[in-house]
């Protein structure tokens, strides 16, 4: 009876698991493929012909350069980098601090992608607010969404995400005993050495999770980058999901686009095993 009560919570995540598994086993086959929206009676299987093609091909490696680069730049070092810095200030700061704070921050969180996009567009163009403010310091301005794109939409993921590793980090942090970091400090440790020693390894299995899970969310991001760039200007801030979307629906090649959901997919897994390891490894 014991054993069956304690697979109870498992039981949500296994119906939705079969509920799934037909259309993840047809995505599959899908990718070993040939299968085309228009043109083509029928598929007809091909092999790992997609995968070669993919490998072979200079735009599905811009696409892994440049999701590696989003992905590293607005997850790993933006959202988590700032969503401590500000878990880490708002428990110093007063409570209206915290409260005006936390609610910027979470409103930027809660907005569609899409209205996320546009106001970032709006921001970055060659008319934009970002241009106004540098030529009102009289300093240099340019069309950012021309010359530094991918930089642009990393820079506006890591204005959406924040929020959610803020909030990771700010439970984490709640949860330090007050005694540790008061003996730390009557001994003499500073602030940087509290952090680095105390408080970093304490939360270090909320760091895990938080990078796991906001790494796995900006692989799949779409719509704010379709909406600011397209993934252009000529491919510079076209990612994977984007590059997949354009070969299965824009040009009507739907297994070649599914085998790079599947190879997304892969990159996906390899950072999530990267974080599990890391997760089981003690302090």
């Amino acid at each position: 009876m014991r054993t069956i009560t304690r697979a109870l919570p498992l039981v949500p995540a296994v119906v939705l698991l079969l509920f799934l598994a037909g259309p993840i086993a047809y995505c599959a086959w899908i990718a070993f493929t040939d299968l085309q929206l228009t043109g083509q009676a029928e598929e007809s299987f091909v092999g790992f012909e997609n995968f070669r093609t993919a490998f072979g091909d200079e735009d599905f490696l811009n696409a892994v350069r440049l999701t590696l680069v989003f992905t590293v730049v607005s997850a790993l070092i933006g959202q988590n980098t700032l969503g401590l810095a500000l878990a880490v200030l708002m428990q110093r700061a007063s409570k209206p601090v915290r409260t005006l704070t936390g609610g910027i921050v979470i409103a930027a969180w809660v907005l569609p992608e899409v209205v996320a996009g546009f106001l970032l567009y709006a921001f970055f163009r060659r008319e934009g607010t970002l241009n106004a403010l540098l030529d009102w310091l009289h300093l240099p301005t340019q069309n950012w969404l021309f010359t530094l794109p991918i930089l642009a939409v990393s820079f506006a993921n890591v204005w959406r995400g924040t929020a959610f590793s803020m909030l990771v980090y700010s439970a984490a942090l709640n949860e330090i005993p007050k005694e540790i970091t008061e003996a730390a400090e009557v001994d003499g440790a500073s602030g940087r050495r509290r952090l680095w020693h105390i408080t970093l390894p304490m939360i270090r299995r909320s760091i895990g999770t938080n990078l796991m899970l906001i790494t796995l969310q900006t692989l799949s991001v779409f719509g704010l980058i379709w909406v600011m760039t397209r993934g252009g200007p000529g491919g510079k801030s076209q990612t994977l999901p984007l590059f997949m979307y354009e070969e299965a629906f824009q040009k009507s090649m739907i297994g070649y686009g599914t085998a790079v959901a599947l190879l997304l997919l892969v990159v996906g897994a390899l950072f999530s095993v990267v974080y599990l390891r890391l997760l089981r490894t003690e302090v």
